[in-house]
């Protein structure tokens, strides 16, 4: 899977949310100044090219839908952080998270939490 750029990255997460839409779908999505038209046209030919989205002609109108989910592209690229950033080491992400992240005390439980039922699992595979 490629890295897409920040602006890609928006217009995926429009798509996501929306499922399927035309260029002026996708830029009522974002805040005013929108962005011009055909910048996010030039925009989605490329994630076409990257064929993570595709789309369904009608006459001289495109439709276009991601064909990825977002929990695909999330899966990838946390992948990706913990291998390049992390070596690989669920520790090393949590320690990072604690100290740079001024989590609360009901964000660190629910985390516990998660991975006390993530180490069950494990031990009753």
């Amino acid at each position: 899977m490629v890295t897409l750029t920040k602006a890609e990255e928006r217009i995926m997460q429009i798509l996501w949310d929306i499922e399927k839409g035309f260029i002026k779908d996708i830029q009522e999505h974002f805040p005013k100044p929108r962005p011009p038209y055909n910048t996010i046209s030039t925009i989605v030919r490329v994630l076409v090219k990257k064929e993570i989205v595709s789309y369904k002609s009608y006459g001289g109108s495109y439709q276009y839908y991601p064909l990825i989910s977002r929990e695909q592209y999330r899966s990838e690229q946390m992948g990706r952080l913990m291998k390049n950033y992390f070596g690989n080491s669920l520790k090393e992400v949590v320690h990072f998270f604690s100290e740079k992240r001024d989590l609360g005390v009901d964000e660190l439980d629910e985390t516990l939490r998660m991975l006390e039922e993530l180490k069950k699992k494990k031990r009753n595979g």
